[in-house]
């Protein structure tokens, strides 16, 4: 961001000299006069080399919730969203205190939120930019930033939830591939080899050992090639627009994958209903914040028979990916004129539903884990104990 040195008279005619940052020169004119100063000199001031990038700069979940918390506070008391984007830049720390200096120059140069947050996509989801979109459209931005901070305050905590839930069976997998490729390269051979030296005949799974051992002991650097190959080939396909929508048509089929899709919908769109937001804007920018692209798709398609002049639960009755339930809900939500209270109990049983779902998944990976290396582990027992039963019916 462009720094510029001022020269500027205050009301009462007092000389101020100072630094300010702007996105260009008439833009620190006026910052300097929405201050009340008068500009007597703007002039670029010089500038070392600077580590900052805002524009690649990335937020943590639990960052992105406190700034959005802190603004939706200061917006909601009747704070000019320039000033309280300063008074968060100024208790924050280097990193957000950048990138909220970047908004604010946006800003005072005559662009909206929603722009100034677009210039920042790794830190600010699509979500997070049609939400603010439509409430600065519709003229509720305080009120969609409170519900947006309640939003974005329960998806860190179920995130962190999941997380740690996941951190043991992924520890214990790990370490149990780890175990079981060096018993295979360095262990196993070796102590089977010795059965083979006295001439006994070598049961079917001990031979498969022995061969799987030898393979991977000539072979790793193949297999690892391969593998390597093989991921970046499905990395570029997943970055071509019709192979991502055939993946998500297929995934779309899957019951769960149905539910996270609805819960990122209605939730979304209760939130703006909620605030104020029309709901032909609401749909739209609840549109934009689902990642599965079949269903964004068919939330488009609802969203133009909304603006045609259909209601929404007859728009949503004729597409299967909306559950009966979602369905009937909204119908009554229209019929009783509540329908942002509908989506939001509509959303928050869908959410309680999806997090039992997910906990129960998490659940039986720590089982699953365990089953699968003590049957990798009975294997391997079994390769080396058969032939000593084998040398022990030929001594007897």
């Amino acid at each position: 961001m462009p720094g510029f040195r001022f020269v500027a008279t205050t009301a009462d005619g007092q000389r101020q000299e100072g630094n300010i940052t702007a996105t260009s020169q008439q833009a620190a004119i006026r910052s300097l006069r929405a201050r009340g100063l008068l500009p007597l000199e703007v002039k670029a001031a010089r500038r070392g080399v600077s580590l900052s990038l805002p524009a690649r700069t990335s937020l943590k979940p639990s960052e992105l919730a406190v700034l959005t918390r802190q603004l939706a506070t200061l917006l909601g008391s009747g704070v000019r969203i320039e000033d309280a984007l300063a008074a968060v830049g100024r208790q924050s720390g280097v990193r957000l205190s950048s990138l909220t200096a970047d908004m604010r120059a946006t800003i005072l140069d005559g662009r909206s939120l929603a722009a100034a947050l677009a210039k920042h996509p790794r830190a600010f989801d699509g979500f997070y930019i049609a939400s603010v979109r439509a409430g600065e459209t519709a003229g509720r931005l305080a009120a969609v930033l409170t519900h947006l901070a309640a939003h974005v305050e329960t998806r860190s905590r179920n995130r962190n939830s999941v997380q740690l839930a996941l951190i043991y069976p992924a520890i214990l997998a790990l370490v149990s591939v780890a175990v079981v490729i060096a018993l295979l390269m360095f262990v196993v051979p070796d102590i089977v080899r010795v059965f083979a030296r006295r001439g006994a005949e070598l049961p079917g799974l001990t031979r498969a050992l022995i061969a799987l051992s030898d393979g991977l002991l000539v072979w790793w650097p193949w297999m690892l090639g391969l593998l390597s190959l093989m991921a970046g080939a499905v990395w570029q396909a997943l970055r071509q627009t019709a192979a991502r929508q055939r993946l998500h048509q297929a995934l779309l089929r899957m019951p769960l994958v149905r539910q996270i899709a609805a819960v990122q919908f209605s939730g979304t769109l209760a939130t703006l209903t909620q605030s104020g937001v029309a709901l032909d804007d609401a749909l739209a920018a609840a549109a934009r914040t689902v990642s599965n692209l079949t269903y964004r798709g068919i939330l488009s398609q609802v969203t133009t028979a909304v603006r045609d002049g259909t209601a929404l639960s007859q728009a949503m009755a004729r597409h299967r990916v909306f559950s009966p339930v979602m369905i009937t809900m909204v119908a009554s939500g229209e019929a009783g004129g509540s329908l942002p209270d509908a989506l939001a109990r509509h959303a928050e049983d869908t959410s309680h539903r999806l997090d039992a779902t997910i906990k129960a998944l998490v659940g039986l990976v720590e089982p699953l884990v365990l089953l699968v290396m003590g049957g990798i582990v009975m294997l391997l027992v079994l390769a080396i104990l058969l032939p000593i039963v084998n040398l022990n019916t030929l001594v007897g």
